[in-house]
């Protein structure tokens, strides 16, 4: 018995929605594989899950340096580049890993600050509150070791002062 055509809308049940999910991304990466090996092409698969988790598979080289062909190529307006490795290339490849990494970690630090958390999964939030809370820990830490020296400074100028006090109330009854 064969499958009828599948109408194509968002399917309303949750869990039916992510079982489908699942078993289409496995599809899809044996699609990815099967054009790769056939036709000896370079692929790379990007999806995000609608909780916002990644999941990502690259044939024929690596993630990295497909998406550093797709950069040159798409900001050169270009066909695919020339193999060879240049310096020109290298620090092209260089500039869109530092140009990643920048994007990375400003993203990171939205999320720290409690901007575009939306998008997040369970698990992701669960990772920025632990380490939220073990930064809070650390500034907790240090502002308690900073009374505690100041404390202990003031209490040294306490004692200081009572000794001033002490010898002028001893010179004044001398001079009485």
């Amino acid at each position: 018995m064969g499958r009828g055509r599948v109408q194509l809308r968002r399917i309303e049940n949750k869990i039916r929605r992510q079982v489908t999910f699942s078993k289409r991304r496995t599809g899809l990466v044996k699609k990815v594989q099967e054009i790769s090996v056939l036709c000896d092409a370079d692929v790379a698969l990007i999806v995000f899950s609608p909780k916002g988790k990644l999941f990502e598979y690259s044939a024929g080289s690596s993630m990295e340096s497909i998406l550093d062909r797709y950069e040159r190529c798409s900001f050169a307006g270009q066909n695919i580049p020339t193999p060879s490795l240049d310096s020109q290339g290298e620090c092209s490849t260089e500039c869109s890993k530092l140009l990643r990494m920048i994007d990375a970690m400003q993203r990171s630090l939205r999320h720290l600050k409690g901007e575009e958390v939306d998008a997040l999964s369970i698990r992701e939030l669960q990772g920025l509150e632990v380490q939220l809370d073990t930064s809070l820990k650390r500034i907790r830490s240090r502002k308690n070791q900073l009374m505690v020296e100041s404390i202990t400074q003031l209490q040294k100028k306490e004692k200081e002062l009572k000794e001033l006090k002490k010898h002028l109330t001893k010179k004044v009854k001398r001079m009485s």
